[in-house]
């Protein structure tokens, strides 16, 4: 401050009778004990205590509170304080914003470290995806909530109320708080109720690690390898692959038990699944609007890429052609999905029926694979039934569907042949027929 600063020794009378003249914004009464410390009055009347020094050769003012909030003694040594800072180079205010972000820092990493699994499931269900795709697939994305859904509610069949999910004890447990010791704790009880779903359980949770660890908000929290504890990787069961499919000898008992089930919708659907080499859930969402009648093209969903578009060989198109029209899928369904969900049931009559011990909807891809890699070059069931990655591998080239059209059609020729079957593939669009034989 300019000038000439009146000092005297700051008493509570001192401080009581201390006025602003009049004419004057403010006035300033120093202390003799704290040099630094001075009273400021306003024409209002407010009285505050402020500490002035000078830093780095500039004056510094700080405020240090309300003569009514602040007894003298209290302001003297907090004005004593702030110059003792002054003096050793440290500027007061810098001092209080770095103590501001260390609190808020604190407090920041008090929350952090109480995100729960639970917190952040909806998220990775929101922002997360698998390699190579943009969003997660339908099915993937029910199996991921079904995993962690905490159970009570109505059975859709049978009696009683769905059990929680194997993901569910986990989503009360704080991020950081996992590690391999929880989650081996967690494996071996729900490994109890079936280890197969446990260790399907604990795959899709390590993609959850690896999601965490990729965010800097989560990556400190995470421990991305919890999940592959040489503790945990010693329990899992092992890893078979299923190789189960029809023997060439096996076709034609087969497609006659289809031929015969009760439900035609399910009967052209398992028969599409072998003729096309399709994931199931790729055939049983095809719409009508997908089916090109004029150019004789199908477009599915595919696993790699948003959907493929593959030739409609003969027979295919005869079948398709002979379901009724009930909504916008093919393989129409009364469920609440609109399409077929669950052929199961169909599918244990046709193997009790033709005495085949053992085959799954994939395994109907895998014969599909087996019989036309016999008679085709072997890149083009790959690219036919969406096994892009093999294809790849295999390096051969894309082709386009003109070319793809004449291999499709010996694919189905040939499951025709073994099946028995006789079909007239030259008849007139519309009139297409299967010639009993």
């Amino acid at each position: 401050m300019s000038g000439m600063k009146s000092r005297v020794r700051l008493t509570a009378g001192r401080v009581g009778d201390f006025t602003c003249p009049p004419g004057k914004s403010q006035t300033f009464l120093w202390d003799t004990e704290a040099p630094a410390l001075a009273l400021r009055v306003t024409p209002t009347g407010r009285k505050t205590y402020v500490f002035e020094s000078r830093l780095s050769g500039a004056t510094l003012r700080l405020n240090i509170g309300t003569a009514a909030d602040w007894p003298i003694e209290k302001a003297r040594g907090e004005a004593q304080r702030l110059k003792v800072l002054v003096d050793s180079g440290i500027d007061p205010r810098e001092l209080e914003r770095q103590q501001q972000a260390d609190k808020a820092a604190a407090k920041d990493a008090a929350t952090a470290k109480a995100l729960t699994v639970g917190d952040l499931w909806p998220l990775y269900l929101e922002n997360g995806r698998p390699k190579r795709r943009d969003t997660w697939k339908p099915r993937y994305r029910a199996d991921l909530e079904a995993m962690a859904a905490p159970g009570g509610e109505k059975k859709k069949r049978g009696q009683g109320v769905k059990r929680p999910g194997p993901l569910f004890p986990l989503m009360a447990l704080p991020l950081a708080g996992i590690n391999e010791d929880t989650l081996k704790s967690w494996f071996d009880r729900e490994a109890l109720s079936g280890k197969h779903q446990a260790a399907r359980a604990l795959m899709m949770f390590r993609g959850f690690l690896r999601w965490c660890a990729a965010r800097p908000e989560y990556r400190s929290l995470t421990d991305r390898d919890a999940g592959r504890a040489p503790a945990i990787l010693e329990s899992l069961p092992p890893n078979t692959r299923r190789v189960d499919k029809l023997m060439s000898e096996q076709i034609a008992g087969w497609w006659a038990s289809v031929e015969q089930l009760h439900n035609p919708v399910h009967s052209a659907y398992l028969r599409a699944l072998l003729l096309s080499g399709a994931r199931r859930e790729e055939i049983a969402t095809l719409e009508w609007s997908r089916i090109d009648w004029r150019w004789k093209t199908i477009t599915i969903a595919d696993k790699f890429e948003l959907t493929r578009t593959i030739p409609l060989a003969p027979y295919m198109a005869w079948l398709l052609d002979g379901l009724p029209r009930q909504g916008k899928y093919v393989f129409h369904s009364s469920g609440q999905h609109g399409y077929v969900k669950d052929a199961r049931s169909s599918m244990e009559r046709v193997l009790a029926d033709c005495s085949v011990d053992h085959l799954t909807f994939h395994g109907l891809r895998r014969t599909f694979t087996q019989v036309a890699r016999r008679i085709v070059p072997g890149g083009v069931p790959a690219q036919i039934s969406g096994h892009k990655p093999s294809a790849t591998a295999e390096g051969y080239n894309i082709l386009t569907l003109d070319e793809l059209r004449p291999y499709m059609a010996q694919i189905e020729a040939k499951f025709l042949e073994v099946a028995g079957v006789q079909f007239d593939a030259q008849a007139a669009p519309g009139v297409l027929r299967v010639v009993a034989g």
